[in-house]
């Protein structure tokens, strides 16, 4: 199969909005935020891979901008030739990332240059500009989704599990991608071109034909240059522990609120509530919202204000005894950060079935997203776990699988989810409930094939063809990296509110540790919900602002 990064329709079909010129008055305020230039033809004002790449708005001339030609290595292609009024940039351009395309001058132009510091210091105070800015920079790289352009090529067995490990951190993080799986008759081609043998896979080949063989995520990341590296000396106001919907909240918040803002996050934006299919409690989203979507929509808020979100790189360390805080992450790195708010979430409860170990990644899901749709079509899957979680997954594969099982151990859904999910899973005739019931053994080959649970009551067998496994049965805190300045209750969530003797704090998302916060699913006694995780880390900013202007509590 080949596969990309698809879409329910082409952006590029809004041609107005992806390609916007800006009128008269537009570009008399966006002067004030750069400096003219003359350049010639054959200039190129970025490259691809380059990092920081400069804004230009078309003053006079011409500028091309070209991506590689995937099916002739040594040409490019030619997207868009932007003229008066038009401007450069994509998503990459907020991020500060590697811009996937290059900037050539077709004819000699006059051009602002707009340095990134300053085009964020436009967005934040030209707001009709930047919603036209913005909403450009995301249809086009949505459009580059949509047509897995400008990206990599990722060669591997769709179902095996290097290949979906590759493909997860690319769709979370909003990397164009090709999938070609070496079954199809178009990879024999590719696999000779590049010299690569079934062993190599799965590989990577980059836009400029570098080939990865089954590289980690963090060559990955370093190599696509979606990473960053930091100054050990330079201060942040605030530090963001995880890029889920409470670190994201908090890491907006701060950034529009004038603090310096950093975000270190293991994956990809949105953490769990990212992975659900679709979100429709969510205030403000009556047809509801993916949680990709969600998260992607955030991370471009916070990086529109300056926030910097590091992606690839867990936080293994904090050092409470210095001031500023220190934090270590898993490449040796150190940041310092005047405040600390850690966001880290929950990671994924694990079943202990026989065979569980051996198809966690040749099966098992802990994500019902369209690519895991795709993966799973016209097969029999189970949904194990009785919250939202697992009914928003049961209700959105139904559509695209032949039939789901929902399993619980309880008698029902009623008391842990949502009215609306089980009047859905109710009269669905593609989902059938089976309670009272517990996993005991998966089996298959080199993937999963069937999948046996019992009956609690009666002890009965039950085996059913089945080539996907959803495990929802909630999450642990990811707290194992926080040191013992970091209190914790029995099960791993960080205490806040209260310090050692009782006594309020002042902040109710406060640690014992003056200058470190916890926010979202990770705190001890919240409501894990996506809305009152974003409700915390946005309210939490104005405990650290006190903290910072010298009231500790």
């Amino acid at each position: 199969m080949t596969r990309a990064r698809r879409t329910d329709d082409d952006p590029y079909a809004r041609r107005a909005e992806v390609f916007p010129a800006l009128d008269a008055d537009m570009m008399a305020r966006v002067l004030s935020y750069g400096a003219e230039e003359i350049v010639t033809k054959g200039i190129h004002l970025f490259h691809r891979g380059d990092r920081r790449a400069d804004f230009f708005l078309v003053l006079d001339g011409k500028i091309g901008i070209f991506r590689p030609d995937e099916s002739n290595p040594r040409s490019d292609h030619l997207v868009k030739v932007h003229q008066r009024g038009e401007f450069t940039g994509e998503l990459d351009h907020l991020s500060a990332r590697a811009p996937l395309v290059d900037a050539l001058v077709l004819e000699r132009a006059n051009v602002l240059r707009v340095k990134p510091a300053d085009l964020r210091r436009m967005l934040s105070r030209e707001p009709d500009i930047a919603e036209i800015v913005i909403r450009a920079f995301i249809l086009r790289r949505m459009g580059f989704l949509h047509r897995g352009e400008a990206g990599i090529t990722l060669l591997g067995p769709a179902h095996a599990a290097a290949t979906l490990r590759i493909e997860r951190f690319l769709i979370r993080n909003g990397y164009p991608l090709k999938l070609v799986d070496p079954a199809d008759p178009s990879a024999a081609k590719v696999m000779a071109a590049f010299g690569l043998e079934p062993g190599d896979l799965p590989a990577v080949i980059t836009a400029d034909h570098l080939i990865l063989r089954n590289p980690g995520t963090a060559e990955l990341a370093d190599r696509l240059g979606l990473t960053e590296q930091f100054d050990p000396e330079e201060v942040w106001d605030v530090a963001v522990i995880g890029a889920g919907p409470a670190g994201l909240a908090a890491a907006t918040y701060a950034a529009s609120e004038g603090l310096k803002t950093v975000v270190i996050e293991a994956l990809g934006p949105g953490g769990q509530a990212g992975t659900s299919s679709r979100i429709e409690n969510y205030l403000g989203f009556p047809t509801g919202i993916s949680g990709q979507a969600l998260a992607g929509r955030a991370q471009v808020q916070a990086q529109r204000f300056g926030a910097r979100i590091a992606v690839s790189r867990m936080a293994v360390e904090l050092d409470c005894s210095r001031s500023p805080l220190r934090l270590g992450l898993e490449d040796g790195q150190m940041l310092a950060a005047s405040s600390v708010v850690i966001a880290t979430g929950a990671r994924y409860r694990r079943l202990s079935a026989k065979g569980f170990d051996e198809y966690e990644a040749a099966g098992v899901h802990y994500a019902a997203t369209a690519m895991e749709a795709t993966l799973c079509k016209g097969m029999h899957v189970v949904v194990v776990g009785g919250g939202n979680s697992a009914g928003q997954a049961a209700v959105f594969l139904s559509r695209h699988v032949e039939h789901v099982h929902v399993l619980v151990r309880k008698s029902g859904l009623k008391e842990t989810m949502s009215d609306y999910l089980v009047q859905r899973i109710a009269v669905s005739p593609h989902i059938s409930l089976h309670p009272f019931c517990e996993i005991i053994e998966l089996s298959g080959d080199t993937v999963l094939r069937r999948i046996f649970w019992r009956d609690l009551r009666t002890g009965a067998v039950t085996e059913v063809p089945c080539g996907a496994l959803f495990v929802m049965i909630g999450a642990d805190p990811n707290t194992g990296w926080l040191p013992d300045c970091i209190a914790r209750d029995a099960r791993g969530f960080v205490l806040t509110g209260r310090d050692a003797a009782g006594r309020p704090l002042g902040s109710p998302y406060a640690t014992q540790q003056a200058g470190v916060y916890a926010v979202g699913d990770v705190r001890a006694g919240s409501v894990k919900r996506v809305a009152s995780g974003v409700g915390e880390g946005s309210v939490v900013m104005q405990d650290i602002h006190r903290f910072l202007e010298g009231d500790t509590r």
